[in-house]
């Protein structure tokens, strides 16, 4: 079982990432939606002044717009721009570092899931309490996010980089030259900037999705609600997305923020961590600038579990004999 569940669960999860990556992407680009950050005067916190609009406005004459009142769109606008002024091929920016995100991080927690579960599965009854599906949930998340960060990075800032303007931009070629121009400019800390984030979001997704996904399948099929089949996979695994998403989406805010910030050398960078990204951002756009990108979360989240589970459902099926 070890090494077929890291493959059934990488497979699944390649398919997913790849057949929901444009909304992925609307999903960043709108949670980066009100940074004011650029160009950054070193003297002060950008996000935070409130009572400088003046000297602001003066200093800065490319984002004039005062940070509290940013322009908000929805997906469809968000979609509908970046196809209009970057092409169709832009909706698919990133998506190299998608597989690889997948590979790593996605293939790593499904395949420890299905261990612990496994491991900690009553061999009499043959059920896990829900508690321990969560607890391997949060055991298999986190350990996936360590080892998948640097593609994750990657992916952000490659969904991100048509949003600035041209001279700021990045293009990064794929997610190789991505990583390795990070490694030699920035550092290879810098693979792992904003680890705890993901670390802290893997755990919740993979807690909230994974566990529910099991507890609300079984229990479809011991209340006798629908047989084992599509229609159950596809209603049990698009609760465990809504789950999901309603959980991380705060932190996924603030793991795009900082993934996303540009360091320029000798300047103060625009966050000094996590807490303060949350701070600036909830002083500078209120409590609700958390939930950004919740509308294309759900979109992406329930589309991307319904895919999992569909496609993992069906690769078991495949490999059910090896």
């Amino acid at each position: 079982m070890g090494v077929k569940g890291f493959v059934e669960g990488g497979i699944a999860s390649i398919v997913a990432g790849c057949s929901t990556h444009p909304l992925d992407l609307i999903k960043v680009r709108m949670q980066l939606q009100g940074e004011n950050h650029a160009p950054v005067q070193s003297l002060r916190p950008p996000a935070l002044s409130f009572q400088t609009t003046t000297t602001t406005t003066t200093t800065s004459t490319v984002h004039a717009p005062p940070p509290p009142r940013p322009p908000r769109v929805g997906p469809v606008t968000v979609g509908v721009r970046i196809f209009q002024q970057e092409g169709v091929a832009a909706l698919f920016s990133g998506v190299s570092a998608t597989v690889l995100r997948q590979t790593l991080y996605s293939t790593t927690r499904m395949g420890l899931y299905e261990i612990l579960k496994q491991k900690w599965t009553d061999p009499e009854t043959r059920n896990i309490p829900l508690a321990r599906k969560i607890a391997a949930g949060l055991i298999a998340g986190g350990i996936g996010a360590a080892v998948g960060n640097p593609a994750d990075v990657a992916m952000v800032r490659m969904q991100a980089d048509g949003r600035l303007p041209p001279a700021q931009r990045r293009n990064y070629k794929s997610v190789v030259d991505a990583i390795t121009r990070m490694a030699k400019q920035e550092g290879v800390t810098s693979l792992w900037r904003g680890s705890s984030l993901t670390v802290n979001r893997a755990m919740l997704v993979t807690a909230s999705q994974l566990a529910s996904y099991d507890q609300i399948k079984e229990t479809i099929l011991k209340k006798g609600v629908m047989r084992d089949g599509l229609g159950t996979h596809v209603t049990a695994s698009f609760a465990a997305g809504f789950v999901a998403a309603v959980a991380s989406n705060p932190v996924d805010v603030i793991k795009t923020r900082v993934m996303n910030m540009k360091v320029e050398p000798g300047a103060a960078p625009p966050y000094t961590g996590a807490l303060d990204c949350a701070m600036k951002t909830v002083r500078a756009e209120g409590p609700m600038a958390l939930y950004k990108g919740f509308i294309p979360t759900i979109s992406r989240q329930g589309p991307f579990t319904v895919v999992l589970f569909v496609t993992l459902e069906q690769v078991r099926k495949l490999f059910k004999n090896f």
